[in-house]
């Protein structure tokens, strides 16, 4: 699921798989999980929620309400079908190095509520190894060129630095609550719950910090 369409089916099925919703509201929650900094414009949501119908992920209903007055017509509300719920649940399971990626670790995390224990615990050591690595290119980069930058540009890379390791941690105090909630089954996960929409920013400033790092992006 490396892209950003893939990152949007799977963000629609695991909303609609609480309740379902009409398009307005479903790109509300959608621009929550998926972050503001991209949007989902109608142009890109309801291509998709076609998509979903076509392969019998969705269904479409028509309330029988009248609209409003004034209005051409009633919001459609979509819902998931049985194979919708089936293929969500697939989704859910996978923990491969896709699910660390930047594109789509934040997604995954959003519905960790409903994830295995094995599996989200795959997804956070991948992803924290995946940072690690980071970590060393970019500091490796800093060791390279820090004689050779002006300040306003090595304080760039100190902040994208900064904001990896700051992940890093979490990473670990997450990881180290999910061991704790695997030893003990009446455990909930961590012990003060993770809210991924206010933790969205958090999960993608490294990614952006890094990116603005050209001499790190080269190694």
């Amino acid at each position: 699921m490396s892209r950003r369409g893939g990152v949007l089916e799977f963000a629609i099925l695991g909303l609609l798989h609480d309740s379902p919703m009409h398009g307005y509201e479903l790109r509300k929650r959608l621009n929550t999980v998926l972050g503001s900094f991209r949007a989902i414009a109608y142009g890109t949501l309801y291509p998709c929620l076609k998509s979903l119908l076509e392969r019998g992920w969705l269904a479409e209903e028509v309330p029988e309400v009248t609209a409003l007055a004034g209005s051409k017509r009633s919001r459609i509300v979509y819902q998931l079908t049985a194979q919708g719920k089936e293929h969500f649940q697939e989704l859910l399971s996978e923990s491969g190095p896709s699910a660390w990626e930047d594109e789509n670790f934040g997604v995954h995390f959003a519905f960790f509520g409903r994830t295995d224990h094995e599996v989200r615990m795959r997804i956070l050591e991948g992803r924290r190894s995946r940072l690690e690595e980071r970590l060393d290119r970019v500091r490796g980069s800093l060791t390279r060129t820090r004689e050779k930058l002006d300040g306003y540009t090595l304080e760039l890379q100190r902040h994208g630095l900064e904001s990896v390791e700051r992940e890093v941690r979490w990473l670990n105090e997450l990881i180290t609550a999910e061991r704790h909630a695997g030893a003990t089954p009446d455990a909930a996960g961590p012990e003060t719950p993770v809210d991924a929409s206010q933790d969205a920013d958090r999960l993608r400033t490294p990614t952006q910090d890094v990116a603005s790092d050209p001499s790190a992006s080269n190694n």
